[in-house]
């Protein structure tokens, strides 16, 4: 746990290097998005779904293969997180009713809101891995803290 955290201490110095006050919301996006993926090895889909209006997400900046394109708000992982303002972590995608493939060799999921500095949903942050329980606490403690960061540093208002 200690080597992941350090690799976390990594992602975040970098991006307090590359992110500046003024940088784009879609860039902050891309930045974390490539950040993190290129961070960790079982990050095999890295990216967002940016919120478009009160009943669907529409994937974002994001790095590894092709992500959904649109996802309804209280669909599959990605939009029951968006629904309930809450993280979502599976240790097993397959356990979880409605779970949408996007990719049939996903294993496993971590799925974290991004609120903006009203507390307005903004987007959602996606992570899966090919690996089984590929995530654990630390992962769900970091993500969020990243999330919270940008929500509120640039998140749309």
């Amino acid at each position: 746990m200690a080597n992941r955290k350090s690799s976390y201490r990594t992602v975040r110095q970098r991006l307090d290097a590359l992110l500046q006050p003024d940088t784009d919301w879609i860039a902050v996006m891309a930045t974390v998005a490539c950040e993190l993926h290129a961070a960790f090895d079982d990050f095999h889909w890295t990216g967002f779904y940016r919120v478009m209006d009160s009943k669907r997400l529409q994937v974002g900046p994001y790095q590894g293969g092709h992500g959904c394109i649109d996802i309804a708000i209280g669909r599959g992982v990605c939009g029951t997180a968006a629904r309930q303002k809450e993280t979502m972590r599976l240790d097993d995608v397959n356990s979880f009713p409605g779970h949408i493939a996007c990719s049939a060799t996903t294993m496993s999921e971590i799925v974290v809101p991004v609120m903006n500095r009203n507390g307005k949903l903004v987007a959602v942050l996606d992570v899966d891995s090919d690996r089984p329980a590929a995530f654990n606490g630390t992962d769900q403690s970091e993500l969020e803290a990243i999330c919270s960061w940008i929500g509120r540093g640039w998140g749309p208002a």
